[in-house]
């Protein structure tokens, strides 16, 4: 198996880049065939990944967060589906939520070296983002709103570690306004005039263990949009705690619905967060497309 291993060296707060000596010796003790490959700028592992020459590698390897695979993942899908390689992940950043969806934790390398050398894939569906400042793709969760709030706030504490994404939403309570927010899934408006944030999902986990949208699937073709409408602060504090669980969707303040088409209408000109990255501004034409890439991973259901 070829290898390109992309590796972001300011994930988890520099541990990745601290890490990196470890990796390579992991690589070369497994026996990967492998070329690294490190990030030094925003965009770069996006670049990369997208001018890699046809059949020179197998899989392509993201050592980092779920910024670092939302370039990755950019990359790959700019290239055609019929040559598309492999993705690999390696949990090391400090939010690794599309990781949780193929059963490991964050840091664990071992596991996700494991996987990655018994060569097993399996399909994964990718969004297609279409906005005025044109395309993009997430692979595991884009949100509006009160969530954009908490990602700033949790960019400002990673030095602290993976409890970043917890304090940063406890940060973000300071102020909540209401979103008079219009949406369209699958062509139907959906009833969403007071909103705090909505999240649209392709995946169950965002951030490092917020169980976000528990019954989204990586691969059954549609998106789980989670909406959640304006509270009062004390009412919020009591929620927030169901988010790890995920029983906040049994709240009559949270609306889950599915959908193969997502249309963020309005407001005009409202920050997004996707998979960790502030990227894309309101209206947004959102679109699942199913089985995009083939991700090493365990099947379904496998111990």
């Amino acid at each position: 198996m070829r290898c390109f291993v992309v590796v972001n060296p300011r994930a988890h707060g520099g541990r990745t880049g601290r890490g990196r000596a470890a990796l390579e010796q992991t690589l070369r003790n497994r026996g990967l065939d492998a070329e690294l490959f490190e990030t030094t700028a925003p965009g770069d592992a996006t670049r990369a990944v997208g001018a890699l020459s046809p059949g020179a590698f197998d899989t392509v390897i993201c050592a980092g967060g779920d910024g670092t695979l939302f370039e990755v993942v950019n990359g790959l899908m700019a290239r055609p589906l019929e040559t598309r390689e492999t993705l690999g992940v390696l949990p090391m950043g400090t939010g690794n939520a599309f990781a949780r969806d193929l059963g490991l934790e964050p840091g664990d390398t071992d596991t996700a070296m494991e996987m990655i050398l018994a060569g097993d894939s399996r399909p994964v569906d990718v969004a297609e983002v279409q906005g005025r400042a044109g395309r993009f793709h997430f692979i595991n969760i884009l949100g509006a709103g009160f969530v954009v709030r908490a990602g700033r706030a949790a960019q400002a504490l990673k030095a602290l570690g993976r409890g970043a994404y917890t304090l940063g939403a406890l940060a973000a309570l300071a102020r909540l306004p209401a979103l008079p927010m219009r949406i369209e899934l699958d062509g139907v408006p959906l009833d969403v005039s007071d909103t705090l944030f909505v999240q649209v999902a392709n995946s169950r986990f965002t951030g490092t263990r917020f169980l976000m949208a528990p019954e989204a699937r990586i691969d059954d073709g549609l998106l789980d949009l989670v909406h959640v409408r304006r509270l009062p602060r004390p009412r919020i504090l009591r929620l927030f705690p169901t988010i790890y669980d995920g029983l906040h969707v049994k709240e009559p303040e949270v609306t889950v619905r599915r959908a193969r088409h997502v249309r963020l209408l309005a407001p005009d000109g409202l920050d997004c967060m996707a998979d960790g990255e502030f990227h894309g501004v309101t209206p947004l034409d959102i679109q699942c497309l199913p089985s995009q890439i083939r991700c090493l991973a365990r099947a379904p259901g496998h111990p």
